[in-house]
C-alpha cells in the first residue's frame, strides 16, 4: 500500500510544508492501515475482509489562529498532493475568520523520531486454520484484526515523526449457553500458533466449570483475584478523569485525595504512562514528542499528571505528550511478586474474576467505582475453582481496593490491546498484572 511507504509520506510532507507562506506554519498528520478482519461463529468464518485506508489532517497556523481539515487519500501521489494543497488553500481563506486561541501551543523546536516495528503476523488463512484446529467441537465466537498501522507527522518547522507498527488483536468467547461464556484474548506483534492454541485450551477447561449450577453469593466483602482483563477495565476507568492536568487543577480529578496525600495506595502500586513499551505513537497530533515514561503513581503516591499542550499553556506547566483528553494510551502497571501460576492457591477461598464491564463512578470524589462481573467468574475453595457465580455488582473505592485492600500483584504483566476498530484500528494498550485483593465489596 503506497500510503504506508516512507517515501510517499516524505513527498506528501514536503508538499504540505513547502506550501507555508511567511508567518504561517503548516503541518500534516497521516493515519493509514492495511488490516485483515475476520469474524468467527461456531469456529467457522462468518465474515472476512481487508481494509486499506489513509487519512491526512492538514493544519495551518498564523499567530494564535489555527484551522485544520481532514481528507481521504487515494495512494496516487500526484492526486493526493493536489488534494492537500487545495485543502491548505481552503484553510488559508478561513483563517482570518477564526478567533484567536489563547491556549494554542505548538512545539518550539523541531524534533524527529522513528519507530518501525516489524511483526510476525499470521495470514488470514493461517488464523482460520488455527481456529479450526484449536476450537474443534467448541462454539468459538471471535474477532481477529491484524496488519500494519501507520502514524506520521511533519510540519514546516522541520519536525518529522514516523511510527509504523505491525500488530494483531484476537479476542473470542467460548460459548456454553444463555449468558455463560469464557472470554479470552491474544494480542501483540509476534503471532505463535502454539500460544493461541494454549489460550483456547485454557478457556475450554474453564468452560466445563461454568456448566455447573452457579453459586449464589450474598452481598458482602470477599477476597478476590482480579485477572489482567478485569484489571484493565478498572485502570481504564481510572484513566477517565484521573490523571489529566486540567482535572487536577480544577479539582475534578477522581484522584484528588491521592494528589492531596489524604489517601495513599499500597507501596506495591506503581503506575506509568509508558510510551516506549506500548504500541501508541511517541508523539501527539500537534507534533509534541512524548517522554518514554511518565510516572503517575509511584509506591502508592501520586507523582505526575498527563498534560496536553493546551493545559500546559493555560496552567504554565510543561506539556508531556498527553492527548486532547489527557487520557493514557500506553498505561503500564508494574508487576509484583505473586507467582501467576499460583494465583488460585494465593487466593485460597474467594472469587476469581475474569472480566468486568459496565464500569462507571458511583462517587467521583471518592474514586468509588461500580460495575458488573462478566463471563467466567468463579467461586474458589482452598485454591480450587468449584463453581461459577451468578452475575454480581461491585461498588468499591479504587483507593481502598488498591490501598489497604491490595494483598499483591502477580509477577507477570499481560498486554491488553484496545480492540476498538470503529473508523480505524486503535493503538492504545494497557499492560497489567493480575491483583489479589481483600474485602472486595459486592452490593447485589
Amino acid at each position: 500500500m503506497k500510503t504506508l511507504e516512507r517515501s510517499n509520506f516524505d513527498a506528501l510532507a514536503d508538499a504540505v510544508c513547502a506550501a507555508a507562506k511567511p508567518g504561517e506554519r503548516s503541518s500534516l498528520l497521516l493515519k493509514a492501515e492495511a488490516s485483515d478482519f475476520i469474524r468467527f461463529n461456531r469456529a467457522a468464518v462468518r465474515q472476512a475482509t481487508q481494509v486499506e485506508q489513509a487519512h491526512a489532517t492538514v493544519a495551518l497556523t498564523q499567530g494564535q489562529r489555527r484551522a485544520e481539515g481532514r481528507v481521504t487519500l487515494t495512494g496516487q501521489l500526484d492526486a493526493d498532493v493536489a488534494t492537500l494543497r487545495r485543502e491548505l488553500d481552503t484553510l488559508r481563506a478561513l483563517l482570518p475568520d477564526v478567533a484567536e486561541d489563547p491556549w494554542l501551543l505548538l512545539p518550539e523546536a523541531p524534533a524527529r523520531s522513528e519507530r518501525h516495528e516489524h511483526g510476525a503476523l499470521p495470514s488470514a488463512a493461517q488464523v482460520v486454520g488455527c481456529v479450526s484446529e484449536a476450537a474443534r467441537g467448541l462454539d468459538f465466537v471471535g474477532f481477529h484484526a491484524a496488519g500494519p498501522v501507520l502514524r506520521a507527522f511533519a510540519d514546516s518547522q522541520g519536525t518529522r515523526h514516523w511510527h509504523h507498527v505491525e500488530s494483531f488483536h484476537t479476542e473470542w468467547c467460548l460459548y456454553h449457553a444463555a449468558d455463560k461464556a469464557v472470554k479470552s484474548s491474544y494480542a501483540g506483534s509476534q503471532w505463535r500458533d502454539a500460544e493461541f492454541a494454549r489460550r483456547v485450551a485454557e478457556g475450554a477447561q474453564r468452560l466445563a466449570l461454568i456448566a455447573k449450577p452457579p453459586r449464589q453469593l450474598a452481598p458482602g466483602e470477599y477476597r478476590a483475584w482480579l485477572a489482567p482483563a478485569a484489571m484493565a477495565e478498572l485502570l481504564a476507568t481510572l484513566g477517565w478523569g484521573g490523571f489529566g492536568l486540567k482535572a487536577r487543577r480544577t479539582g475534578t480529578s477522581t484522584l484528588m485525595r491521592l494528589a492531596h496525600r489524604d489517601a495513599a495506595l499500597s507501596p506495591q502500586f506503581n503506575l506509568f504512562e509508558h510510551s516506549a513499551q506500548g504500541s501508541a505513537p511517541g508523539f501527539t497530533a500537534e507534533g509534541f514528542a512524548r517522554p518514554a515514561r511518565v510516572g503517575l503513581i509511584e509506591r502508592g503516591l501520586a507523582t505526575g499528571t498527563l498534560a496536553n499542550a493546551r493545559s500546559a499553556r493555560e496552567y504554565g506547566a510543561p506539556a508531556n505528550g498527553a492527548n486532547a483528553e489527557e487520557m493514557p494510551e500506553s498505561l503500564s502497571l508494574q508487576p509484583g511478586t505473586l507467582a501467576e501460576g499460583q494465583a488460585m492457591q494465593s487466593l485460597g477461598t474467594g472469587l476469581s474474576v475474569s472480566n468486568l464491564w459496565y464500569l462507571n463512578y458511583s462517587d467521583r470524589q471518592a474514586c468509588r467505582m461500580t460495575g458488573m462481573t462478566r463471563f467466567a467468574c468463579l467461586w474458589v475453595e482452598n485454591g480450587e475453582p468449584v463453581a461459577p457465580i451468578g452475575v454480581m455488582r461491585f461498588d468499591d473505592s479504587f483507593l481502598r481496593m488498591f490501598g489497604e485492600g491490595l494483598v499483591g500483584l502477580s509477577d507477570r504483566a499481560e498486554l491488553i490491546a484496545d480492540g476498538d476498530t470503529y473508523a480505524e484500528r486503535r493503538l492504545a494498550s494497557t499492560s497489567t498484572p493480575g491483583a489479589l485483593i481483600q474485602g472486595w465489596r459486592l452490593t447485589l
